[in-house]
């Protein structure tokens, strides 16, 4: 005890040329109500200010004195500094409200429909409508209107592949090969499926104070809604992707489909010189490296556009590391974080209305196909296929062939 007075005087000491009569009250108070029982006298004796006024201070900081605010001395003389941004435009407020509102209740008009309604997304609408704010103004605004952000990432992999590094090693050097050539390299993966409905949905998003969106209690499949399975293909030197969503299962003869469609709608266009073709993507999945119906279907395909196809898998355990993971799967959650996906064109749209600072750019269309899940290749059919293994890892890493010509 006879320490921490030492203290407190030695503090009270260096501050009290700083402070006035009323600061150096509230401070002994603050003191006091700290050490809590006794902490009054214990202050008196260290400090030399008597206990009356102490526990007045005491009364002043707790509020029981409603004309303290008035008689702080002020810094500045009544009215000086910057304006409200509010009183400098008047119709902000009104505007921003607006926004959060119709988007929230699912106005079509409304140009945040389909995007998150994150502080910058915000600030670029207002600035588009002729407001001068910026995404932390916007932030401090809808705080002072009773705003608040309403609510998984996974981080364990698999064990290490002893060839994991030098499997990683051939695909930069197989990505940096084929994009000095010109030729087109994606990324592709299945996103997991997506239950449809007035469904609770990881995220928070600006709404009014205390009044969350409200959804079902129970996460139970709607028969008539059913599911949404997106299946991406990123272009990694274009930064864009095109997203198949899927009603039914996520196979092998799904996942070449989307490949067929993104060619057909982006593919050719932007690579009408292309003589080939590289795919990157997971050991396992509809896109498995053990899958025979994926090299089967991928035979098709290539019969069909007149492309070689090679493929590159990464080594199990290491999903995360797929370039569509985190450079347009994440910014698709983000992009529907805390919205119920209610309807598959909700899906739909949201998807393709997802967009980054870096310029990516999405589209995604419904693919209504159903799929026969668990169709089993026979040794004659894939003996048919020419598939022309690496001389490194030949189940991760191969290339297949036109049959014709």
């Amino acid at each position: 005890m006879l320490a921490t007075s030492r203290k407190l005087r030695a503090q009270f000491v260096r501050l009290s040329g700083m402070m006035n009569e009323r600061l150096r009250r509230h401070w002994a108070a603050c003191e006091a109500l700290a050490m809590g029982r006794g902490g009054i006298s214990a202050v008196s004796r260290a400090l030399g200010i008597s206990r009356p006024t102490i526990r007045r201070g005491v009364e002043e900081v707790r509020g029981q004195m409603p004309a303290l605010a008035a008689e702080i001395d002020r810094v500045r003389r009544p009215g000086g500094g910057r304006r409200r941004c509010t009183e400098v435009d008047p119709t902000l407020a009104k505007d921003l409200q607006d926004l959060v509102e119709s988007s929230t209740r699912g106005d079509p008009s409304s140009p945040l429909l389909w995007t998150n309604k994150s502080t910058r997304k915000l600030a670029e609408e207002l600035v588009h409508r002729g407001h001068r704010v910026s995404h932390m103004t916007v932030a401090r605004l809808l705080e002072s209107m009773d705003y608040s952000l309403q609510a998984n990432r996974k981080t364990r992999e698999g064990s290490n592949h002893p060839d994991r590094n030098a499997q990683f090693e051939h695909i930069n050097a197989q990505v940096r090969a084929f994009q000095r050539r010109g030729q087109p390299v994606v990324s592709v993966d299945a996103k997991k499926r997506e239950v449809l409905g007035n469904l609770k949905n990881a995220g928070r998003e600006w709404r009014p104070k205390g009044s969350p969106q409200e959804v079902r209690v129970h996460d139970f499949r709607d028969k008539e809604l059913g599911i949404a399975i997106p299946y991406g293909v990123y272009d990694l030197a274009r930064n864009e992707g095109w997203v198949n969503v899927g009603i039914d299962h996520d196979t092998a003869e799904f996942a070449v489909e989307s490949l067929r469609r993104w060619w057909r709608r982006m593919g050719r266009r932007a690579y009408p010189q292309a003589q080939e073709l590289l795919i990157t993507a997971d050991a396992g999945g509809s896109n498995g490296s053990r899958s025979r119906l994926w090299k089967l279907c991928l035979q098709a395909l290539v019969d069909e556009l007149g492309l070689r196809i090679s493929v590159c898998h990464f080594p199990p355990g290491t999903s995360k590391w797929n370039k569509i993971e985190h450079r347009m799967f994440c910014h698709i959650t983000e992009n529907w974080r805390g919205r119920p996906l209610t309807s598959r064109a909700v899906v739909v749209n949201l998807i393709g209305h997802t967009t980054t600072r870096q310029g990516l750019r999405v589209r995604a269309a419904l693919d209504e196909n159903g799929y026969e899940h668990g169709i089993k290749v026979s040794d004659a059919e894939f003996a048919d296929i020419r598939i022309r293994p690496d001389r490194f890892h030949g189940d991760w890493n191969y290339k297949i062939l036109p049959r014709s010509g």
